[in-house]
């Protein structure tokens, strides 16, 4: 291992410990939940590892995410807490992807999804003040210390796809391939041009995932992603509590991915049993840590932040 690539860790390491320092601040508690768990979340979008027994039979998944998990917590009486997880997706390399990564992951209760979009520039301020000067780097130097951008999805295919409302709902519903497209494209793009982070929030409801609907809204739903530059760094939710609203969307995200050809992974009753009993109203979200460290360090490939990426294992 090279001086560059130690020095890179050193970097990581004291990106970890200012965000360890910012939510024992902020009175959360650290928790650790299982890599190994029986639904590995049904995103039709993300597939998981499947791990086997010695006997063949399917032992369980690598956790895509800690988010069920800690929402049990939640429903178990807990109100802040906070998480630095190996999470794990089948198919993803790249400079942003690595099959294994680090995800940080926290949720409030009673907070609404636009504290916690505060929240989340405050942390990445924090990181950004403390170890690059105030500013980030990606495609070039992104200020961090001003208050950042916020954009409805709406609004921000309006400027920069030149797509009004009613057409950005039913390509959401019914066009995937083209919405995500002109996201990729045209939107995203435009976001970086703002040269500073900025908030996409407000998705359609067909891309709601675990968000709940906006009550004043109920075509769009509670749910931010944070760039910097050309880098998305986060996924936030108003975070669904209805048992019954999220085992149809289960259900329904089952059938997506039967459909499409993809492993269908069962249901986790216990999350969904808990979420019965009752979760708090609450905010959360997950945050790729690799990401945040790589704009720190000014490089565009997470992997060069990893001790060990997939491609120098």
């Amino acid at each position: 291992m090279n001086a560059v690539s130690l020095d890179l860790l050193r970097q990581r390491a004291a990106v970890l410990r200012t965000v360890r320092r910012f939510f024992a601040e902020r009175d959360y508690l650290e928790v650790e939940t299982p890599v190994l768990v029986p639904c590995p979340g049904l995103d039709v979008h993300l597939d998981a590892f499947e791990v086997r027994a010695h006997d063949g039979a399917v032992a369980g998944y690598l956790s895509t995410s800690p988010e069920y998990q800690m929402k049990r917590l939640l429903c178990g009486g807990l109100e802040r807490i906070f998480q630095v997880a190996h999470s794990f997706r089948s198919g993803e390399r790249g400079h942003r992807h690595n099959p294994e990564f680090t995800m940080l992951e926290w949720y409030q209760v009673g907070a609404s999804y636009a504290s916690l979009m505060d929240e989340t520039e405050a942390l990445v301020r924090a990181v950004a003040m403390a170890h690059r000067g105030g500013s980030l780097r990606a495609l070039g130097e992104v200020d961090a210390t001003k208050p950042f951008a916020r954009l409805t999805v709406i609004k921000a295919f309006e400027l920069f796809a030149g797509v009004g409302r009613d057409e950005v709902l039913a390509m959401a519903a019914h066009d995937e391939e083209r919405y995500f497209r002109l996201l990729v494209e045209r939107v995203e793009p435009g976001l970086a041009s703002l040269a500073r982070p900025v908030f996409l929030h407000d998705y359609p409801a067909a891309q709601a995932s675990l968000a709940r609907r906006k009550p004043d809204d109920l075509a769009c739903c509670e749910r931010f992603e944070l760039y910097v530059g050309d880098i998305e760094l986060c996924n936030g939710f108003g975070e669904l509590c209805d048992a019954e609203e999220q085992r149809a969307r289960f259900v329904a995200d089952q059938a997506a991915r039967r459909s499409l050809g993809k492993p269908v992974y069962p249901l986790d009753e216990h999350f969904l049993a808990d979420l019965e009993r009752g979760m708090p109203a609450c905010s959360g979200n997950a945050l790729g840590l690799d990401r945040l460290v790589a704009l720190v360090a000014g490089t565009a490939s997470i992997g060069e932040v990893m001790a060990f990426s997939a491609e120098r294992l």
